[in-house]
């Protein structure tokens, strides 16, 4: 597909984002937003939610790793659905209960200012580490497909790319984007059928002779029981669940989408209708990994070494116009979608836990507006960062960086909802510094301390664990926090 087609279909798909936009947003007061007025209906919050669960790093990521994983991802998607039904339960009840903004305002009622502050400076950290990964992907896409044949450098198309996410999020905040992810959910599912039919029909395959081809070639092991293996199923679940567990009960950006349903009963619905969408279209995603390798195995075509690249070759290079068109669309839905909302809750963080419009009300345009593009320009810097010392696949560099980043908050919130005991606030910084210093040095000894284990994902488990045992030291256990 040439150059000024794939332009010509960005900028169509843009246009229509930004009309949304402009409707959605020309009105929006603070209360907007932040969390679209708490009027927000289920439905159109829980389908919306699924473009950001998909994202670049799985649009792109996941069928590639097929190669090297086989569908063993599909039991970390196990841990997805059964992370957000803890979400849905026991996260959502205490956040509607306190009234909360921002989610790391629980943090100062339970344990106290420094704690309200590190957890969410923690959150922002981790954010911005994964709004990075994702648009990388994006970016690194349309320079490999468009401006390296022109002559852009890299760093010009990551910086139009976060003004155009920055131009139409600026000012409508979560209530736009409520709206645009509907629409980028159903150009992300759009995208990979029209893709597996491109593949079907290469393949000269009915899509039901696609399936059983698929399902029964040598990349279709799910499960994995050998205990030293990376893949195993117990360690996968585990880490599925305390990564939705971070992604959504502990993570301000997302959190904010269900916080903006009109109650309880509405979020919970939300999330268990994402629960169960998130696990059937991620077996759509692995499948199509799976068709992906299946189609170049027949047609002896030789794939890249990066597993990222796979999809983005095969799409544009081989599958002919329809799929490489909606590859183009479906990469723009998968990373703006998830950008859009990481910008927007990273400005909300800010504004909330360190400019204090949870307690006073009053929100100035102008700075929530500054906020926004401070956070852009950081989100610029980690993706060139990150352009520099990436050297594996971006979705396995996402895991490991969460597991350092959200660990923390994972303890923090973990001691607080099970426990009554009340912490040395002022200490709580320090530990949550030396506990993910702790974790990497485990991971990074474990195979000599561990007779041959090599901590993995579970680090996560690992670092929220030092970050819990670190609380209880801290504790008072003469007092206990009464309800």
């Amino acid at each position: 597909m040439s150059a000024g087609l794939t332009l010509t279909i960005i900028v169509s798909y843009f246009g229509v984002i930004y009309l949304i936009a402009y409707f959605s947003g020309r009105t929006a007061n603070a209360q907007a937003f932040y969390l679209a007025g708490r009027k927000a209906p289920w439905l159109l919050v829980s389908y919306g939610m699924l473009g950001v669960a998909i994202s670049g790093i799985t649009f792109i990521s996941v069928p590639g790793e097929v190669i090297n994983t086989q569908f063993s991802y599909l039991q970390l998607v196990l841990g997805y659905t059964i992370g957000l039904l803890i979400v849905a339960f026991v996260f959502v009840p205490v956040y509607y209960k306190q009234q909360v903004v921002s989610i790391y305002a629980y943090l100062e009622n339970r344990f106290g200012f420094f704690s309200h502050k590190i957890g969410a400076t923690f959150f922002m950290i981790a954010h911005l580490l994964a709004a990075s990964f994702r648009l990388f992907l994006m970016a690194y896409v349309l320079q490999l497909m468009i401006f390296d044949d022109i002559g852009i450098p890299f760093s010009i198309t990551v910086a139009v790319t976060i003004a155009l996410i920055w131009f139409y999020t600026f000012k409508g905040g979560i209530q736009t984007v409520l709206f645009t992810d509907v629409l980028q959910t159903s150009f992300l599912l759009l995208a990979v059928v029209l893709t597996l039919a491109s593949i079907s029909d290469g393949l000269g395959l009915s899509f039901k002779e696609l399936y059983a081809d698929v399902w029964h070639g040598e990349h279709a092991q799910i499960f994995f029981w050998e205990w030293n293996d990376p893949k195993n199923f117990f360690k996968l679940v585990v880490t599925g669940i305390l990564l939705t567990v971070m992604s959504n009960g502990l993570d301000q950006a997302i959190m904010q989408k269900h916080l903006a349903c009109a109650n309880i009963s509405d979020a919970q619905k939300n999330l268990i209708l994402l629960s169960v969408a998130v696990f059937l279209v991620n077996i759509l995603f692995v499948f199509l990994g799976g068709a992906l390798l299946l189609f170049a195995t027949e047609n002896s075509i030789s794939l890249p070494s990066q597993s990222d690249e796979i999809y983005p070759l095969l799409a544009v290079e081989h599958l002919g116009v329809v799929a490489s068109a909606t590859f183009v669309i479906g990469i723009a839905a998968a990373a703006y979608s998830s950008a859009d909302t990481s910008l927007t809750g990273l400005t909300t963080a800010f504004c909330v836990d360190f400019l204090g419009y949870q307690k006073t009300k009053q929100d100035n345009p102008r700075i929530r507006h500054r906020v926004h593009l401070g956070f852009s320009i950081m989100i610029f810097i980690c993706i060139m960062a990150f352009r520099l010392i990436n050297d594996q696949s971006v979705i396995s560099v996402f895991i490991t960086v969460s597991g350092y980043a959200y660990g923390p908050l994972l303890g923090l919130f973990t001691f607080g909802f099970l426990t009554k005991r009340v912490v040395k606030d002022e200490f709580v910084p320090l530990l949550c510094v030396i506990a993910p210093l702790c974790a990497f040095i485990l991971s990074r000894y474990s195979t000599q301390w561990f007779s041959g284990y090599q901590l993995g994902y579970e680090i996560i488990v690992v670092n929220a664990a030092i970050t819990f045992f670190g609380l209880f030291l801290l504790s008072n256990k003469n007092r206990v926090v009464h309800d």
